[in-house]
């Protein structure tokens, strides 16, 4: 039977975890959607607050936080016997290695499943798109990850990650708007209407400040954006010539609670994201990591890279970014520091056929739907023989057969 022959019907089918840093995505492999995508967060038992799970302090308390946020997804979720299912943990190859072996004497141990598949979520993504070769870039919560994948093999050499996420734009936001409350409050002079809210911005929600950047900022081109930056430096903007002035885009009111109502300037909504495209001494940014991520590759694998970008993530969901990308992208190879190593101006970008922000989720419900679940998924039996998850960074993992069976028959 060839290896991506779809499992038998009878098989019941997996089911599919992609445990991010800020949401969970969670259903069963062969279907184009997860059931459910929560907050990777659960209410602690002992003290009553709701805890994310990356915030643990040792392997015993991630452990207690994996039990309690996994029965919620199996039992209120999914409504199935963990037992009955296998799983698939989708992964980045970067996952911290207390995190996967823990993840595992959960699910090994606690609710005793009968195998789990690791698949690399950089790697599954492109299955979705049918290609084998292409430059991914999860952009999440925390961080973006950049891999290449060059014929279905993971370039490791050539990995990016920097701290230019949900998280970073969301940091800008909200100083943005603490700087702009305050600087109506000293024009005023007086106590102003929007005073309280100054006094409390620095004091509201994670979940209003993201639901604020999600549904009311976007990214701006890359024209309007050195406008706003020589205006900040030139005072442009107050002068009188209109042809010279920047036109703001609509400001965004936003009620909180159905009571207090804050006002989001337009220049806040369409410049909190210019994080992603600022440089620095050592040119961190967005752009300058797919370049650099590029060069590093050998030359022939350089041009099909380029014209298989593909974004993932919930924060590559942002409007205008692929296009804003793409400006820079162009601009920066004209440069002194990218002329020479670049003979072509040509990016893609692919269109994911789903959200990008479950775009692995579904890559890991594909493979789970085939036989690799059946070859490649390593068994309770392994596991309890070698009392650890394989990880392809271990030495002691990649050896030949027969010295992996001795070291079993010694245990």
């Amino acid at each position: 039977m060839p290896l991506f022959d779809c499992i038998s019907l009878s098989e019941k089918h997996a089911v599919v975890f992609d445990i991010g840093t800020r949401f969970t995505k969670f259903g069963f492999a062969g279907e184009p959607s997860p059931r459910c995508i929560i907050p990777s967060e659960v209410k602690c038992a002992e003290s009553g607050k709701i805890r994310p799970i990356h915030s643990y302090k040792n392997e015993s308390d991630l452990y207690a936080l994996l039990v309690d946020f996994i029965h919620l997804l199996y039992f209120k979720h999914a409504l199935v016997s963990p037992k009955d299912r296998r799983v698939v943990i989708v992964e980045s190859l970067l996952c911290p290695t207390i995190f996967r072996d823990t993840l595992a004497k959960v699910l090994f141990r606690h609710f005793e499943v009968s195998s789990i598949l690791y698949v690399p979520s950089h790697l599954v993504s492109l299955s979705t798109l049918g290609i084998s070769t292409g430059l991914i870039i999860d952009i999440g919560y925390q961080e973006a990850i950049l891999i290449p994948v060059y014929e279905g093999v993971p370039v490791l050499s050539s990995w990016q990650a920097q701290p230019l996420a949900a998280l970073a734009v969301h940091r800008r936001l909200k100083d943005d708007l603490v700087e702009y409350y305050k600087n109506i409050e000293k024009e005023s002079g007086e106590k102003h209407e929007g005073n309280k809210i100054s006094d409390n911005i620095v004091d509201l929600p994670d979940s209003v400040i993201e639901d604020i950047r999600v549904r009311g900022c976007f990214v701006t081109n890359r024209e309007r954006a050195q406008r706003f930056a020589l205006a900040d430096k030139t005072d442009l903007s107050d002068k009188t010539d209109s042809s010279d002035k920047i036109k703001d885009v609509p400001d965004l009111v936003y009620r909180i609670g159905g009571k207090r109502i804050i006002t989001i300037p337009g220049k806040i909504r369409e410049s909190c994201h210019e994080v992603f495209f600022e440089y620095d001494n050592d040119y961190l940014s967005l752009p300058n990591m797919i370049l650099d991520a590029i060069i590093s590759c050998s030359v022939d694998m350089r041009k099909p890279l380029a014209a298989n970008i593909v974004l993932t993530g919930g924060t590559s969901m942002t409007h205008g970014l692929k296009y804003r990308l793409l400006q820079e992208l162009k601009h920066l190879i004209n440069t002194e520091r990218y002329k020479e190593k670049f003979k072509f101006d040509t990016f893609k970008f692919h269109k994911m056929i789903t959200k990008e922000n479950y775009g692995s989720w579904l890559g890991g419900a594909i493979f789970g739907a085939t036989d690799v679940m059946m070859v490649r998924s390593l068994t309770k039996e392994a596991y309890l023989g070698f009392k650890c998850v394989p990880d392809w960074s271990s030495l002691i993992h990649n050896r030949s057969n027969k010295e992996k069976s001795q070291q079993q028959h010694t245990l």
